[in-house]
Protein backbone atom coordinates (compact mmCIF):
# COMPACT_ATOMS: atom_id res chain seq x y z
CA UNK A 1 0.00 0.00 0.00
CA UNK A 2 1.11 3.54 -0.71
CA UNK A 3 2.73 5.02 2.38
CA UNK A 4 0.83 8.29 1.97
CA UNK A 5 -2.44 6.36 2.10
CA UNK A 6 -1.29 4.56 5.24
CA UNK A 7 -0.67 7.97 6.81
CA UNK A 8 -4.19 9.04 5.83
CA UNK A 9 -5.57 6.14 7.87
CA UNK A 10 -3.55 7.33 10.87
CA UNK A 11 -5.34 10.67 10.57
CA UNK A 12 -8.64 8.78 10.56
CA UNK A 13 -7.93 6.87 13.79
CA UNK A 14 -6.52 10.02 15.39
CA UNK A 15 -9.77 11.88 14.68
CA UNK A 16 -11.89 9.02 16.05
CA UNK A 17 -9.75 8.69 19.19
CA UNK A 18 -9.85 12.42 19.90
CA UNK A 19 -13.64 12.53 19.44
CA UNK A 20 -14.13 9.59 21.80
CA UNK A 21 -11.69 10.95 24.38
CA UNK A 22 -14.02 13.88 25.05
CA UNK A 23 -16.41 11.37 26.62
CA UNK A 24 -13.96 9.60 28.94
CA UNK A 25 -15.52 9.01 32.36
CA UNK A 26 -18.85 10.66 31.50
CA UNK A 27 -20.86 7.44 31.75
CA UNK A 28 -22.36 7.50 28.24
CA UNK A 29 -20.89 4.81 25.99
CA UNK A 30 -23.39 5.47 23.19
CA UNK A 31 -22.34 9.09 22.79
CA UNK A 32 -18.68 8.12 23.01
CA UNK A 33 -19.11 5.49 20.31
CA UNK A 34 -21.27 7.79 18.19
CA UNK A 35 -18.66 10.53 18.30
CA UNK A 36 -15.93 8.10 17.22
CA UNK A 37 -18.07 6.64 14.42
CA UNK A 38 -18.97 10.08 13.05
CA UNK A 39 -15.35 11.26 13.11
CA UNK A 40 -14.03 8.08 11.48
CA UNK A 41 -16.64 8.04 8.73
CA UNK A 42 -16.16 11.72 7.92
CA UNK A 43 -12.38 11.32 7.58
CA UNK A 44 -12.63 8.09 5.56
CA UNK A 45 -14.85 9.83 3.05
CA UNK A 46 -12.22 12.54 2.52
CA UNK A 47 -9.67 10.00 1.23
CA UNK A 48 -9.26 9.12 -2.45
CA UNK A 49 -9.86 5.36 -2.48
CA UNK A 50 -12.75 2.91 -2.80
CA UNK A 51 -13.36 1.03 0.42
CA UNK A 52 -15.95 -1.40 1.67
CA UNK A 53 -16.48 -2.26 5.32
CA UNK A 54 -16.31 -6.06 5.50
CA UNK A 55 -16.72 -6.12 9.26
CA UNK A 56 -17.75 -3.08 11.27
CA UNK A 57 -20.40 -1.65 13.57
CA UNK A 58 -22.91 -4.45 13.02
CA UNK A 59 -25.54 -4.88 10.32
CA UNK A 60 -27.07 -1.98 8.40
CA UNK A 61 -30.30 -2.02 10.41
CA UNK A 62 -28.35 -1.98 13.69
CA UNK A 63 -25.69 0.64 12.97
CA UNK A 64 -26.36 3.96 11.22
CA UNK A 65 -22.76 4.36 10.13
CA UNK A 66 -19.79 2.16 9.31
CA UNK A 67 -21.98 -0.91 9.07
CA UNK A 68 -20.84 -4.12 7.43
CA UNK A 69 -21.18 -3.64 3.68
CA UNK A 70 -21.00 0.15 3.69
CA UNK A 71 -18.88 1.85 1.02
CA UNK A 72 -16.47 4.60 2.07
CA UNK A 73 -13.94 6.87 0.41
CA UNK A 74 -14.12 9.34 -2.48
CA UNK A 75 -13.83 6.57 -5.07
CA UNK A 76 -11.18 5.47 -7.51
CA UNK A 77 -8.16 3.28 -6.84
CA UNK A 78 -7.08 1.49 -4.76
CA UNK A 79 -10.03 -0.78 -3.93
CA UNK A 80 -9.73 -1.95 -0.33
CA UNK A 81 -11.48 -4.08 2.26
CA UNK A 82 -11.71 -2.48 5.70
CA UNK A 83 -12.29 -3.89 9.17
CA UNK A 84 -13.07 -1.08 11.59
CA UNK A 85 -13.76 -0.45 15.23
CA UNK A 86 -14.11 3.32 15.74
CA UNK A 87 -14.09 2.77 19.49
CA UNK A 88 -12.98 -0.56 20.87
CA UNK A 89 -13.88 -0.69 24.57
CA UNK A 90 -16.84 1.70 24.77
CA UNK A 91 -17.41 0.82 28.44
CA UNK A 92 -13.79 1.63 29.25
CA UNK A 93 -14.25 5.12 27.86
CA UNK A 94 -17.62 5.66 29.51
CA UNK A 95 -16.34 4.67 32.94
CA UNK A 96 -12.72 5.81 32.66
CA UNK A 97 -11.21 2.34 32.69
CA UNK A 98 -8.02 0.95 31.18
CA UNK A 99 -7.47 0.28 27.46
CA UNK A 100 -9.44 1.80 24.55
CA UNK A 101 -8.48 2.19 20.88
CA UNK A 102 -9.72 3.48 17.53
CA UNK A 103 -8.72 0.83 14.96
CA UNK A 104 -8.66 0.20 11.20
CA UNK A 105 -7.30 -2.76 9.27
CA UNK A 106 -7.07 -2.71 5.47
CA UNK A 107 -6.21 -5.05 2.63
CA UNK A 108 -6.94 -5.63 -1.06
CA UNK A 109 -10.43 -6.73 -2.07
CA UNK A 110 -11.14 -10.21 -0.71
CA UNK A 111 -8.24 -10.21 1.75
CA UNK A 112 -10.13 -9.68 5.01
CA UNK A 113 -12.71 -12.13 6.33
CA UNK A 114 -16.23 -10.81 5.86
CA UNK A 115 -18.05 -12.05 8.92
CA UNK A 116 -21.17 -11.32 10.96
CA UNK A 117 -20.87 -9.27 14.11
CA UNK A 118 -20.94 -12.09 16.64
CA UNK A 119 -18.58 -14.00 18.94
CA UNK A 120 -15.59 -16.23 18.30
CA UNK A 121 -13.54 -18.57 20.46
CA UNK A 122 -9.90 -17.47 20.22
CA UNK A 123 -6.36 -18.43 21.08
CA UNK A 124 -3.33 -16.35 20.08
CA UNK A 125 0.42 -16.43 20.58
CA UNK A 126 3.45 -14.50 19.40
CA UNK A 127 6.14 -15.54 16.87
CA UNK A 128 8.01 -17.77 19.28
CA UNK A 129 4.98 -19.94 19.98
CA UNK A 130 2.97 -19.48 16.79
CA UNK A 131 3.14 -23.20 15.94
CA UNK A 132 2.51 -24.39 19.49
CA UNK A 133 -1.16 -23.45 19.91
CA UNK A 134 -4.16 -25.67 19.18
CA UNK A 135 -7.70 -24.38 19.73
CA UNK A 136 -8.96 -27.95 20.33
CA UNK A 137 -6.26 -28.91 22.84
CA UNK A 138 -6.86 -28.75 26.61
CA UNK A 139 -5.83 -25.52 28.30
CA UNK A 140 -3.01 -27.18 30.22
CA UNK A 141 -1.61 -28.72 27.03
CA UNK A 142 -1.52 -25.36 25.26
CA UNK A 143 0.20 -23.78 28.23
CA UNK A 144 2.88 -26.49 28.36
CA UNK A 145 3.56 -26.30 24.61
CA UNK A 146 3.76 -22.49 24.61
CA UNK A 147 6.02 -22.52 27.66
CA UNK A 148 8.34 -25.03 25.98
CA UNK A 149 8.42 -23.00 22.75
CA UNK A 150 9.30 -19.83 24.65
CA UNK A 151 11.84 -21.51 26.92
CA UNK A 152 9.84 -20.75 30.04
CA UNK A 153 8.24 -22.62 32.89
CA UNK A 154 4.44 -22.78 32.81
CA UNK A 155 4.45 -20.67 35.95
CA UNK A 156 6.06 -17.85 33.98
CA UNK A 157 3.38 -17.82 31.26
CA UNK A 158 0.86 -14.97 31.35
CA UNK A 159 -2.49 -15.36 29.57
CA UNK A 160 -4.71 -12.40 28.68
CA UNK A 161 -8.43 -13.13 29.24
CA UNK A 162 -11.52 -10.93 29.06
CA UNK A 163 -13.05 -10.57 32.53
CA UNK A 164 -16.40 -12.23 31.84
CA UNK A 165 -18.55 -14.78 33.66
CA UNK A 166 -18.29 -17.07 30.64
CA UNK A 167 -14.55 -17.38 31.28
CA UNK A 168 -14.73 -18.57 34.89
CA UNK A 169 -13.90 -22.18 33.98
CA UNK A 170 -11.13 -21.09 31.60
CA UNK A 171 -9.55 -18.87 34.24
CA UNK A 172 -9.72 -21.70 36.79
CA UNK A 173 -7.99 -24.07 34.34
CA UNK A 174 -5.21 -21.61 33.59
CA UNK A 175 -4.55 -21.07 37.28
CA UNK A 176 -4.78 -24.78 38.05
CA UNK A 177 -2.07 -25.39 35.45
CA UNK A 178 0.10 -22.89 37.29
CA UNK A 179 0.07 -20.03 34.78
CA UNK A 180 -0.79 -16.39 35.38
CA UNK A 181 -3.98 -14.62 34.25
CA UNK A 182 -4.09 -10.99 33.13
CA UNK A 183 -7.74 -9.91 33.11
CA UNK A 184 -8.92 -7.09 30.86
CA UNK A 185 -12.30 -5.42 31.24
CA UNK A 186 -12.99 -4.83 27.53
CA UNK A 187 -11.61 -5.21 24.03
CA UNK A 188 -9.28 -8.01 23.01
CA UNK A 189 -7.62 -6.43 19.95
CA UNK A 190 -4.77 -5.23 22.15
CA UNK A 191 -4.87 -8.52 24.08
CA UNK A 192 -4.50 -10.52 20.88
CA UNK A 193 -1.59 -8.47 19.57
CA UNK A 194 0.22 -8.19 22.93
CA UNK A 195 1.88 -11.67 22.72
CA UNK A 196 3.70 -10.41 19.61
CA UNK A 197 5.18 -7.53 21.63
CA UNK A 198 7.95 -8.83 23.94
CA UNK A 199 7.66 -5.83 26.25
CA UNK A 200 3.94 -6.42 26.89
CA UNK A 201 4.48 -9.20 29.46
CA UNK A 202 1.67 -11.23 27.86
CA UNK A 203 2.37 -14.62 26.24
CA UNK A 204 -1.09 -15.74 25.09
CA UNK A 205 -4.69 -14.70 24.56
CA UNK A 206 -7.51 -17.13 25.32
CA UNK A 207 -11.27 -16.87 25.48
CA UNK A 208 -14.37 -15.73 23.60
CA UNK A 209 -14.58 -12.27 22.06
CA UNK A 210 -16.07 -10.39 19.13
CA UNK A 211 -15.45 -11.42 15.52
CA UNK A 212 -14.49 -7.89 14.40
CA UNK A 213 -11.68 -7.84 16.96
CA UNK A 214 -10.42 -11.18 15.61
CA UNK A 215 -10.03 -9.80 12.08
CA UNK A 216 -8.54 -6.53 13.30
CA UNK A 217 -5.99 -8.28 15.48
CA UNK A 218 -5.15 -10.84 12.80
CA UNK A 219 -3.79 -8.22 10.39
CA UNK A 220 -1.27 -7.07 13.00
CA UNK A 221 -0.51 -10.56 14.32
CA UNK A 222 0.22 -11.82 10.81
CA UNK A 223 2.62 -8.97 10.04
CA UNK A 224 4.43 -9.58 13.33
CA UNK A 225 4.79 -13.34 12.80
CA UNK A 226 2.32 -14.56 15.42
CA UNK A 227 -0.76 -16.75 15.14
CA UNK A 228 -4.44 -16.48 16.10
CA UNK A 229 -6.90 -19.35 15.77
CA UNK A 230 -10.65 -18.68 15.96
CA UNK A 231 -13.99 -20.43 15.65
CA UNK A 232 -17.48 -18.92 15.64
CA UNK A 233 -19.17 -19.22 19.02
CA UNK A 234 -22.61 -17.55 18.71
CA UNK A 235 -24.20 -16.66 22.03
CA UNK A 236 -27.79 -17.46 21.03
CA UNK A 237 -30.02 -18.63 18.15
CA UNK A 238 -30.14 -15.16 16.60
CA UNK A 239 -26.36 -15.04 16.39
CA UNK A 240 -26.24 -18.64 15.14
CA UNK A 241 -28.51 -17.59 12.29
CA UNK A 242 -26.18 -14.69 11.47
CA UNK A 243 -23.34 -17.17 11.14
CA UNK A 244 -25.27 -19.61 8.94
CA UNK A 245 -26.78 -16.83 6.79
CA UNK A 246 -23.28 -15.51 6.09
CA UNK A 247 -22.24 -18.90 4.72
CA UNK A 248 -20.03 -19.81 7.68
CA UNK A 249 -20.24 -22.66 10.20
CA UNK A 250 -19.39 -23.08 13.85
CA UNK A 251 -17.05 -25.97 13.03
CA UNK A 252 -14.40 -24.31 10.87
CA UNK A 253 -11.22 -23.17 12.58
CA UNK A 254 -9.94 -19.90 11.12
CA UNK A 255 -6.20 -19.30 11.14
CA UNK A 256 -4.46 -15.96 10.80
CA UNK A 257 -4.19 -16.57 7.05
CA UNK A 258 -7.95 -17.18 6.82
CA UNK A 259 -8.75 -13.94 8.63
CA UNK A 260 -6.24 -11.80 6.74
CA UNK A 261 -4.94 -13.07 3.39
CA UNK A 262 -1.76 -11.96 1.66
CA UNK A 263 0.86 -9.48 2.80
CA UNK A 264 -0.46 -6.14 1.54
CA UNK A 265 -2.20 -5.47 4.85
CA UNK A 266 -2.14 -2.56 7.26
CA UNK A 267 -3.14 -2.16 10.89
CA UNK A 268 -3.63 1.31 12.31
CA UNK A 269 -4.64 2.17 15.87
CA UNK A 270 -4.72 5.28 18.03
CA UNK A 271 -5.04 5.14 21.81
CA UNK A 272 -8.05 6.71 23.50
CA UNK A 273 -7.17 5.62 27.04
CA UNK A 274 -3.85 4.11 28.14
CA UNK A 275 -3.54 0.39 27.41
CA UNK A 276 -1.01 -2.37 26.74
CA UNK A 277 -0.34 -1.12 23.21
CA UNK A 278 -0.69 2.66 23.30
CA UNK A 279 -0.93 5.73 25.49
CA UNK A 280 -4.26 7.53 25.35
CA UNK A 281 -5.11 11.05 24.18
CA UNK A 282 -3.59 13.89 26.18
CA UNK A 283 -4.82 17.49 26.05
CA UNK A 284 -2.52 20.29 27.25
CA UNK A 285 -4.07 23.75 26.87
CA UNK A 286 -4.36 24.23 23.09
CA UNK A 287 -2.55 21.00 22.12
CA UNK A 288 -3.96 17.47 21.80
CA UNK A 289 -1.36 14.69 21.79
CA UNK A 290 -2.21 11.37 20.17
CA UNK A 291 -0.26 8.11 20.15
CA UNK A 292 -0.68 5.74 17.21
CA UNK A 293 0.66 2.45 15.92
CA UNK A 294 0.99 1.53 12.23
CA UNK A 295 1.93 -1.98 11.12
CA UNK A 296 2.48 -2.79 7.44
CA UNK A 297 2.40 -6.38 6.27
CA UNK A 298 4.62 -6.10 3.19
CA UNK A 299 7.58 -4.65 5.06
CA UNK A 300 6.75 -6.08 8.48
CA UNK A 301 7.48 -2.66 9.96
CA UNK A 302 5.95 -1.35 13.15
CA UNK A 303 5.88 2.41 13.62
CA UNK A 304 4.84 4.43 16.65
CA UNK A 305 3.59 7.90 15.79
CA UNK A 306 3.16 10.67 18.34
CA UNK A 307 1.30 13.67 16.94
CA UNK A 308 0.76 17.12 18.45
CA UNK A 309 -2.47 18.68 17.15
CA UNK A 310 -3.03 22.39 17.62
CA UNK A 311 -6.64 22.88 18.73
CA UNK A 312 -9.21 23.25 17.40
CA UNK A 313 -7.99 20.57 14.99
CA UNK A 314 -11.19 18.61 14.58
Amino acid sequence: MDRNLALEFVRVTEAAAYAAAKWVGKGDKLKADGAAVDAMRERLNEIEFSGIIVIGEGQKDEAPELYTGEKVGKGGKPHLDLAVDPLECTDSVAYGRYNALAVISTGPKGSLLSAPDTYMEKIAAGPGAAKAIDIDAPVATNLKKVAKALGKDVGEITVCVLDRDRHKELIDEIRKAGARVRLITDGDVAGGIAPCMPESGIDMLMGIGASAEAVLAATAIKALGGEILCRFKPKDEKHAKLVSDSGHTTKKIFSTNDLAKGKDLTFTATGVIDGPLLTGVRVERDIAITHSLVIQGVSGTLRYITTHHRLPAY
